[in-house]
């Protein structure tokens, strides 16, 4: 069986009819017995009154701009679970999954609750089959008991629901949108909450969301890959990494052996288009892949730029948690932010008391409660 994944997928509508992918990337695509790309946005024409109160933009497209795409590219399976994809509600994701039906295109990872957004999608050919895993991250879009949405991350629910698919496939390929957005490496806890997907039964693990490129490594015999960053995404960006990204080529034996192999892509910063990269220039990337992954592979380097990390974003997160943050002119606020003024306005109290009510496992119980029922009222 021969499986092709991509990273973040988006088409906004400014893109319509307009030429973004290169013959040599549509080509590559039909080889494939699947192919699968995290379609990042809801499919629908939802206007204001639909649009969810949220941090962030909110993405969408129209069938006609992203159908014709998935189309030339042959996908036949998109994943869902990211943060996006419940951006224009509940409308918006029947929205999407209706265009998604009506095209004969198979989706992964959203259900009118979490029951249903956790099941695997079954690959199957040769009588080979392999379960496929979505869930993401809980931002804006996490489906419940009682709400529609994405398969959300849940350690003890998503080791159950590989442990589940593998009674009833051959394989276990866990896509998990999830990670820290222009950081090309996981943080020691993803790489132990992944590792231990990997002790419970996944056969590979494929991440997205950082909009970066990552490396991987392999543990417990299982082949664990940290970002694939962009496939394409129609948005614009200073940041140069936006505009690269991988692709994973997978092959799975009759005997049951699994091989892995990337394949960089990049877009154009000017019109998006997207071609694969090609000699001297997909050995540099594959070089730089290798380099961070000998940073995964050595826990002491990976806490080391990890630290490094914290302190470049140190005083934007402490920014969101001062009293300026309630501001709602942005102009204001992004004065005010370039000062000192949010340091000198916390204490290191105050910082204790956010911390156990964010740390404390009781605390942040009550916690993620009020804020969410405060944030729908």
């Amino acid at each position: 069986m021969k499986i092709l994944v991509g990273g973040d997928f988006f088409v906004d509508d400014k893109f319509k009819d307009k030429l973004l992918l290169s013959e040599g990337i549509t080509e590559f695509f039909q080889s494939f017995d699947s192919t699968i790309l995290n379609q990042e946005s809801p499919i629908t024409r939802c206007g204001k009154r639909n649009k969810i109160i949220k941090t962030g933009p909110h993405l969408k497209t129209s069938e006609s701009t992203i159908i014709p795409v998935l189309q030339a590219l042959n996908i036949n399976l998109v994943t869902l679970a990211n943060n996006h994809i419940m951006d224009y509600g509940s409308k918006g994701l029947e929205d999407t999954l209706d265009s998604l039906i009506n095209n004969n295109i198979s989706y992964t990872g959203v259900g009118k609750n979490s029951k249903e957004a956790c099941k695997p999608f079954s690959l199957q050919k040769n009588g080979m089959s392999v379960g496929i895993i979505n869930f993401a991250e809980n931002e804006w879009a996490s489906a419940s008991d009682f709400h529609g949405g994405a398969s959300p991350m849940d350690v003890i629910e998503n080791v159950k629901q590989i442990k589940t698919a593998k009674e009833n496939h051959d394989k276990v390929i866990c896509i998990i949108h999830g990670g820290h957005e222009y950081y090309n490496l996981p943080s020691p806890r993803m790489q132990k909450q992944y590792r231990f997907y990997a002790e419970n039964g996944a056969d590979l693990i494929i991440c997205h969301h950082p909009h970066c490129i990552s490396g991987y490594e392999i543990y417990n015999q299982v082949p664990i890959y940290y970002s694939l960053g962009n496939f394409l995404f129609t948005k614009q960006s200073s940041f140069d990494d936006w505009y690269l990204g991988l692709i994973l080529e997978i092959n799975i034996c009759k005997d049951g052996k699994l091989n892995t192999v990337l394949h960089p892509v990049k877009q154009s910063k000017t019109d998006f288009y997207l071609e694969l990269v090609k000699n001297e220039e997909k050995h540099a990337v594959l070089e730089r892949v290798s380099n961070y992954s000998q940073i995964i592979r050595n826990e002491k380097f990976l806490h080391k730029h990890w630290q490094i990390f914290i302190e470049k974003n140190s005083n934007a997160f402490l920014n969101l948690w001062s009293p300026i943050s309630f501001i709602t002119n942005r102009y204001l606020k992004a004065i005010l932010y370039k000062t000192k003024i949010p340091v000198l306005l916390s204490s290191r109290y105050g910082n204790a008391l956010k911390l156990n009510l964010i740390r404390c496992e009781a605390h942040a119980d009550l916690s993620k409660e009020i804020l969410a029922k405060r944030t729908k009222s």
